[in-house]
């Protein structure tokens, strides 16, 4: 039953998840944190941050990852497939329609007005993990974490993977 779990809870973001990655994030986080409960905030947040800094498509490692851990080997195969088989059906039923209509000024239109959702659904998971921090850690490390990585981002020009991958040695050496 849990491979079942598994599959639904990571095939429905990914046909409802318009435009790939950013967008399926709070769908995926939905499911796995308040749905089924198989991770806590901080957990996914975590994972996500992981997941960031690796290459190649974010949902596919969240997928794997958190299939991993909630059913092993074939947990993390049934989380890949459920996330990899919208895209797939999609593309062999509508690649005629994609090619017929892919310069129609509708389609324009409707990515347009996609993008400012996908941006709060975007900021509303950052507010729930900034929150989450600042219980865990209290404000002045979240605020003083924050302020490091905007100037490490914006002003040093580093790359975000090393940013990520410094929060999470600082996280594992300094709040344990």
């Amino acid at each position: 039953m849990i491979l079942l779990h598994l599959f639904w809870a990571f095939f429905i973001p990914n046909i409802l998840g318009y435009g790939g990655g950013p967008p399926i994030i709070p769908l995926l986080q939905a499911e796995v944190v308040d749905h089924y409960g198989w991770m806590t905030l901080e957990q996914f947040g975590d994972v996500l941050a992981l997941g960031n800094a690796l290459p190649s498509p974010i949902a596919t490692k969240l997928a794997g990852y958190i299939g991993y851990q909630v059913a092993g080997i074939p947990g993390a195969i049934v989380a890949l497939i459920a996330t990899i088989a919208p895209t797939a059906i999609a593309m062999v039923i509508l690649y005629k329609f994609l090619h017929l209509f892919k310069n129609s000024p509708q389609v324009s239109a409707m990515t347009q007005i996609v993008r400012p959702i996908v941006a709060v659904l975007l900021g509303t998971l950052a507010f729930q993990f900034f929150a989450s921090a600042y219980e865990a850690t209290g404000i002045w490390q979240t605020a003083a974490l924050s302020a490091v990585s905007l100037i490490t981002l914006e002003k040093l020009k580093i790359h975000p993977g090393i940013v990520v991958a410094g929060g999470l040695l600082y996280g594992g050496v300094f709040l344990q």
